[in-house]
């Protein structure tokens, strides 16, 4: 298939409006803890929903990953559970900085070292993607991202300076700029390692297509085992915190005094299923982005930046905010747009030659 970075493009924008939505169902769950419902959305976000997809789309899953070499499948698999604390540091973020801010922050740190790292190691950013014009274009549309997301982090920092602590709370509840910014830093290191776990487990890609798989799908199997260590490293926190918080009834107490099972189970569902299609659509890109794979990850980071920060202005978090704070905000989307405009172009140019 030949590679078209405009669809891909699109397909990055479509996995940051789930990745910059999944957070909002959460909203609607009641009464239950942060764990409780993290857990929850986990699994459909790490287990079921990956596998049946997974099985669904692709040929013959299960022999692709038995085929798959055992350090292969390690790799993958510890990268992603080095990701997996960056995914639940990720909730946290949500809640001491908002949708926004948040958003903003985790990204910057996970823009820079999950796109730059992986061609770095292998040798090709120096002799194959800085001096040809086509990676010359597509670092200048990183560069570009990262403006565009310390504009959307200045147009929170402004925001946070104009509101009043009773203004923050009635958004943000448990608003705290300190630990929320000692967390995004931390989560946003962390969150780079799935473009690792991507990464490392290439070579599965070439035994699911000899099963049979289509090539838009071929990254579904490597999904799989990423987010299975994604998987194990948020099991156990929730857990853990599910035993310490006396939380672990929460998931089956129902009764008028307690909290709306179905309504919570649905919703958190939802939130997980939004969450794994983000990187359904980022596999589909990717296929498109054609020799430079990794600049998808910028991609991916602008949109979810995008979208999210759309979310911030529908969920009133920018309420309050004076005119020197939105002009921040709508310059910030404007560069990230054009920054994802100017890597699919450089990608096309990359098909060219």
């Amino acid at each position: 298939m030949t590679p078209n970075p405009a669809l891909g493009v699109v397909f990055h924008w479509l996995g940051g409006l789930a990745s910059g939505s999944f957070y909002v169902p959460y909203r609607a769950v009641r009464k239950w803890s942060w764990e409780t419902y993290w857990l929850v959305g986990g699994f459909f976000s790490w287990i079921i929903v990956p596998w049946l997809l997974g099985s669904l789309m692709t040929g013959r899953l299960l022999a692709t990953l038995h085929e798959a070499p055992m350090s292969t499948l390690f790799w993958a698999y510890f990268f992603g559970l080095l990701w997996g604390f960056g995914g639940l540091t990720f909730g946290l973020t949500m809640r001491y900085l908002g949708m926004s801010l948040g958003m903003a922050m985790v990204l910057g740190y996970c823009a820079a070292f999950g796109t730059l790292l992986p061609p770095i190691f292998h040798g090709q950013f120096f002799s194959k993607v800085l001096p040809s014009h086509s990676g010359q274009v597509i670092l200048f549309g990183i560069v570009v991202c990262m403006i565009g997301i310390a504009c959307a982090g200045k147009a929170g920092m402004s925001k946070e300076s104009e509101m009043s602590e009773k203004e923050k709370t009635a958004v943000i509840g448990e608003f705290n700029l300190r630990k929320g910014i000692l967390v995004a830093t931390f989560s946003g290191v962390m969150s780079a390692c799935f473009a690792f776990g991507l990464d490392a487990g290439a070579p599965i890609r070439a035994i699911t297509l000899r099963n049979g798989t289509s090539t838009l799908w071929q990254g579904l199997p490597i999904l799989v085992v990423v987010l299975l260590g994604g998987f194990t490293t948020n099991f156990v926190w929730c857990v853990l915190l599910n035993m310490r918080n006396r939380t672990g009834g929460q998931y089956f107490a129902s009764g008028p005094q307690h909290a709306p099972m179905l309504r919570n189970y649905f919703f958190s569902a939802l939130a997980g299923t939004t969450w794994y299609f983000q990187f359904f659509f980022y596999t589909m890109g990717e296929t498109q982005m054609g020799r430079y794979r990794f600049s998808s990850w910028t991609l991916h980071m602008a949109s979810i930046i995008i979208f999210s920060s759309l979310w911030g202005i529908g969920l009133h978090e920018w309420r309050g905010a004076s005119r020197r704070t939105w002009i921040w905000l709508f310059v910030s989307l404007f560069v990230l747009v054009a920054s994802t405009v100017i890597v699919g172009y450089g990608n096309y140019l990359g098909t060219l030659s």
